[in-house]
């Protein structure tokens, strides 16, 4: 039970400082335990890596940001992203398109292919199912199955 809490800490901590810098080294000194014990655990139980979640979290944040802001490199700074090369290289892996693909998609309604809006849906349905499963497993409840949602931007 122990490393249920030290799981729930160590992501109350990375919600809390999303948009800092967050390392693994970090975390193993905030903590006292080892970092690869920390990385082992994690994936265990959440079977996502750290680094993966707080990539995932901070697209996320990001995501919920171009509706309101046009400039990329704003955002990626304002969620944590030190490098705008890793930010397009981590929203391209994620969401499946660039973030000027998608920022043009949002803001300008732009006619995408059938298939990069489906890769688009389902991406923001995972990430959805993501932070579902880790509210879920803070709250000791058994998080429910995927699904595809349509968002308000398809409709």
């Amino acid at each position: 039970m122990y490393s249920k809490k030290l799981i729930c800490d160590i992501l109350e901590y990375i919600d809390n400082n999303i948009n800092k810098d967050i390392s693994i080294d970090e975390l193993s000194n905030i903590f006292f335990f080892d970092k690869y014990y920390i990385m082992k655990l994690f994936k265990k139980e959440l079977n996502i890596t750290i680094i993966n979640y707080i990539n995932s979290m901070r697209i996320y944040n990001c995501l919920l940001d171009f509706k309101y802001d046009n400039q990329i490199i704003r955002i990626a700074l304002n969620n944590g992203f030190n490098s705008l090369e890793y930010f397009s290289e981590t929203f391209k892996n994620i969401i499946k398109v660039s973030p000027r693909v998608y920022k043009n998609f949002i803001k300008r309604n732009d006619k995408l292919s059938l298939e990069k809006i489906i890769n688009i849906r389902i991406s923001l349905s995972n990430l959805q199912y993501l932070k579902d499963r880790i509210t879920a497993y803070k709250n000791n409840k058994k998080p429910e199955k995927a699904q595809i949602k349509t968002l308000t931007i398809f409709k």
